[in-house]
């Protein structure tokens, strides 16, 4: 028995990583607990393992006592002394006994509960070794599915990676090599588990972490994130120094950082936008290229109104109001987005709006524009069929009634220009 000991606590240390010690104290007590439910069942045994040779030892233990009540427990003082002549009445007299004397039965029962204490060091080493990796990218080879669940070789331990905390579309073969977010370790009837995902927003951050230098040495910051899993996601980032660009740190020469980045997510899109801490501000860097108008900002209740034109809506809420819905995760507010009501002009706009319009004509703009639209003239299709005295009437000078008539001639035939 003693070289299968050994060998067991060879096994165990090297393969394993439990400690020696450790190994011979759980195998001693279970040998000696089995040993006492069995056929030394009521007895006290003392039980020692060599830890360089494996070598078992057993000791019965029975008190020293003048009057014998208990004969599995306790020896007569005239016995005791018959074989240790210098022992006291209350002291207690160790017998040794062959380990083969435990008995079989005692054996068995020593082999499973070694192997419970295994299993037991191998839950307490897994948590060991892994606690400090929680909420960190780990690495390992698919081998299975269980249930739904795929089982994740992690090297000293396996992981589940459960459905939920997959990305829609990803499909992963048993040999497959795969990068998870270590998500938590559960407590569970069989020991720890350790649960992984992909994803979760933090599988997001830890690859920008591990792929852009400015984010792992603090000089860019991500400040906000929002992800809908496999489809796209919005990440908003800060640079501590002026002249480090935050989102061309993200994005990499040519793209290579982010691009890399995507192909790990299986081509998720990756928004990458600058912070702002005004909460307009945001909302106009993130809903890009649509144009919110009319923002209006309720800080009581966090949410913001804002309409766009009905050729920016489709773009503002995205397919199935996915844009929408990351763009509000991302500021933390809520948004309320309609389309862009017409509303009608008043005089001051149309005098604006047709003093633009005659803004076209080469030279005529400005003050003359203005004095031009209060006179009738608000576009100039206006000046078809008028002639100096027409303009004189209105107000100006002949000479300067002429160079206008010459302006619209050529803003109407380029070749015809005055001499």
């Amino acid at each position: 028995m003693s070289s299968e000991i050994l060998s067991v606590l060879e096994h165990m240390e090297k393969e394993k990583g439990i400690r020696r010690d450790d190994m011979i104290s759980a195998i001693a007590s279970a040998i000696k607990n089995a040993a006492q439910r069995g056929v030394n069942a009521g007895q006290e045994l003392r039980v020692e393992i060599n830890p360089r040779n494996g070598a078992l030892k057993a000791w019965a233990q029975y008190k020293v006592v003048d009057s014998l009540s208990d004969p599995k427990r306790e020896i007569h003082v005239e016995k005791a002394k018959a074989i240790q002549p210098d022992i006291s009445l209350g002291e207690v007299l160790e017998k040794e006994v062959e380990p083969s004397f435990l008995g079989r039965i005692a054996a068995q029962s020593a082999r499973q509960a070694i192997m419970q204490r295994l299993r037991q060091f191998e839950k307490d080493r897994i948590y060991d070794d892994y606690k400090d990796s929680v909420g960190t990218i780990v690495s390992g080879v698919v081998r299975r599915r269980e249930r739904g669940d795929l089982i994740v070789d992690l090297g000293r331990a396996e992981a589940i990676l459960p459905p939920k905390e997959r990305v829609p579309g990803e499909d992963y073969s048993p040999g497959e090599r795969i990068r998870c977010f270590l998500l938590k370790i559960e407590a569970a009837s069989r020991g720890p588990e350790l649960i992984l995902s992909r994803a979760h927003p933090n599988f997001i951050r830890k690859l920008f972490e591990l792929e852009v230098t400015e984010i792992a040495d603090g000089t860019v910051k991500i400040e906000a994130l929002a992800r809908e899993p496999g489809y796209r996601t919005k990440i908003a980032v800060s640079s501590s120094d002026s002249k480090v660009d935050p989102v061309g740190a993200c994005v990499g020469a040519r793209g290579a950082r982010v691009k890399s980045i995507v192909r790990e997510l299986a081509g998720e899109k990756i928004d990458i936008i600058r912070y702002f801490k005004d909460p307009s501000e945001m909302l106009l860097e993130t809903l890009k290229p649509a144009v919110p108008k009319n923002v209006n900002v309720d800080e009581h209740n966090r949410k913001i109104y804002f309409e766009v034109s009905e050729d920016d809506l489709a773009v503002a809420i995205g397919r199935r109001g996915q844009n929408a819905r990351l763009t509000s995760r991302l500021l933390g507010w809520k948004l309320d987005v309609a389309k862009e009501k017409p509303r009608k002009l008043d005089f001051e706009d149309k005098k604006r709006r047709a003093a633009e319009g005659l803004n076209q004509i080469p030279g005529i703009e400005g003050e003359l524009a203005e004095q031009l639209v209060a006179r009738g003239f608000v576009s100039p299709e206006a000046f078809v069929g008028v002639e100096q005295e027409d303009l004189v009437d209105a107000g100006f000078e002949a000479e300067e009634a002429d160079d206008i008539l010459r302006k619209v001639a050529a803003y109407f035939d380029p070749e015809n220009i005055a001499q």
